[in-house]
């Protein structure tokens, strides 16, 4: 059977037959009101990756991933979280730029939602794009067990694109029955490369074909939101083009190489033009691990007749977002060094100076560290700022990673203005809310601390963020 994932819009009618079993997981549309009311339930549910009977699993409104949320810019939410788990939990709303009581960090910014009670979330979504939402409590076993969903804010003038389809890229550890293995946050995955799968799913999904027709502009919104797993996906015989990064539009761009790199926690919309010949099948194969690259999908083309005979003659380039820009001759410097974990020889590298502050499964201990101190779990209250900036300066930041693994480091209520990676000038003005950096890397940015609060910095491979690979950071 052929899928179009999550087919949310279609601007012309053959495509609603080309959808065929599409899987469609909208809230339903907002009332005409001045406040976009929503609810989401967190409760024990069922996984079904193969679409029958799956192992029990946590859900948003009874469905993996959760529902996708579609709100406007610059319309104010409001979005009651009931939890009905029986531990507690919160919602982060993930690359959004919102008030810093909203972000969904428990004790932090927030109490955590005990089991039973609610939480209004309530914001103004600043910027157009792709976002996502995951909780932070207990994050490792929360987003491993299913707690995911994409959140999207519609651009004020719809792009021309004949579809808009997202991909929320999923891995997960099972079992030989097929349940969801436990062993969550022990040492060797905390200290290493981090709590890998051995199934990818597309929209918690077992990927089948994507049915696409010759001639048609598809949008495709890519979301990351495995634990640990870094992915790079080749699409056979096409050539996408970057349209978006994290949510923020940059300068349309073929992706080095053709390869389109996600870490967790990223998001990258591309557009493609399909110029494959009709009944033709081509693959998107993810090839970032060295000797472990696999097929994901396919894209298998209608045998009718090209949509159009000519790629769609539009503008690719979106909108800009409201960013403020950064004043880089005024900027305060600060910088950030990334260390520990496993080293190529299996010894844990020295962080002297490290302050664990204890973590469930760890013993009380800590593999990673953040300029010699360690913050393990998801938040706590009391967390010590790493630095401080004025409301309103600009912070010129370097990130370096001293140690052997990979780490995509996120920053909450904030996007980074990527200035240079080792050196050499980040081209096509890429803002992003969560940078990748290898080994030995070190990256450039730079951001406006308008947005006042304790807001957290951390990788979001979980286990290392929970064996602590987190900071804090205060804006007055």
């Amino acid at each position: 059977m052929k899928y179009d994932y999550h087919c949310t819009v279609s601007r012309r009618g053959f495509l609603a037959a080309l959808a065929g079993a599409a899987m469609s997981a909208s809230l339903p549309p907002a009332r005409a009101s001045a406040v976009d009311e929503r609810r989401i339930k967190v409760a024990p549910g069922e996984a079904r990756f193969s679409g029958e009977d799956g192992p029990p699993a946590w859900t948003y409104n009874g469905t993996m991933p959760g529902p996708a949320l579609r709100l406007r810019q610059g319309q104010p939410v409001r979005i009651t979280v009931e939890n009905g788990l029986d531990e507690d939990t919160t919602v982060h709303w993930h690359g959004i730029r919102l008030p810093n009581a909203m972000d969904g960090v428990p004790g932090l910014t927030q109490p955590p939602i005990k089991p039973g009670e609610s939480f209004v979330y309530e914001f103004t979504p600043p910027d157009a794009g792709t976002f996502w939402y995951h909780p932070h409590a207990d994050s490792l076993v929360q987003l491993g067990r299913g707690l995911a969903g994409l959140l999207i804010v519609e651009e004020a003038e719809p792009a021309a694109f004949d579809r808009d389809l997202f991909w929320l890229l999923q891995d997960w550890r099972l079992t030989k029955d097929g349940q969801i293995a436990g062993g969550f946050g022990n040492m060797m995955d905390a200290s290493m490369s981090g709590r890998v799968g051995n199934l990818v799913t597309i929209n918690s999904t077992v990927p089948a074909d994507l049915g696409v027709r010759a001639g048609e502009r598809l949008r495709l919104r890519l979301v990351n939101a495995s634990l640990a797993r870094m992915m790079a996906l080749r699409f056979e015989g096409h050539r996408p083009v970057v349209l978006a990064i994290d949510g923020q539009p940059c300068d349309p761009h073929e992706p080095e190489d053709g390869r389109l790199v996600l870490a967790p926690a990223m998001r990258i919309d591309i557009v493609l033009d399909m110029r494959g010949d009709p009944g033709s099948r081509h693959a998107v194969i993810d090839d970032f691990y060295d000797g472990l690259a696999y097929t994901l999908t396919n894209l298998a083309y209608d045998k009718a007749f090209p949509f159009r005979s000519h790629p769609l003659d539009a503008p690719l380039a979106l909108p800009r977002n409201p960013l403020p820009e950064p004043a880089l001759a005024n900027a305060v410097r600060q910088e950030v060094v990334l260390q520990g974990g496993m080293m190529g020889g299996g010894k844990l590298a020295s962080v002297g100076g490290m302050m664990g502050m204890g973590m469930p499964g760890m013993n009380g201990g800590a593999a990673w560290a953040i300029n010699g101190m360690s913050m393990t779990g998801d938040g706590h209250a009391g967390m010590a700022p790493q630095f401080t900036l004025e409301r309103g300066a600009t912070c010129h930041l370097t990130i370096r990673n001293e140690t052997a693994w990979w780490h995509p480091m996120h920053i909450h209520g904030f996007s980074l203005s990527v200035l240079s990676r080792n050196g050499a000038t980040v081209p096509h003005r890429q803002w992003q809310d969560t940078v990748l950096l290898a080994p030995k890397d070190v990256i450039e940015c730079a951001f406006v601390a308008d947005n006042p609060g304790n807001w957290m910095l951390h990788c979001h491979v979980a286990d290392h963020q929970m064996a602590g690979l987190m900071t804090v950071f205060r804006a007055t």
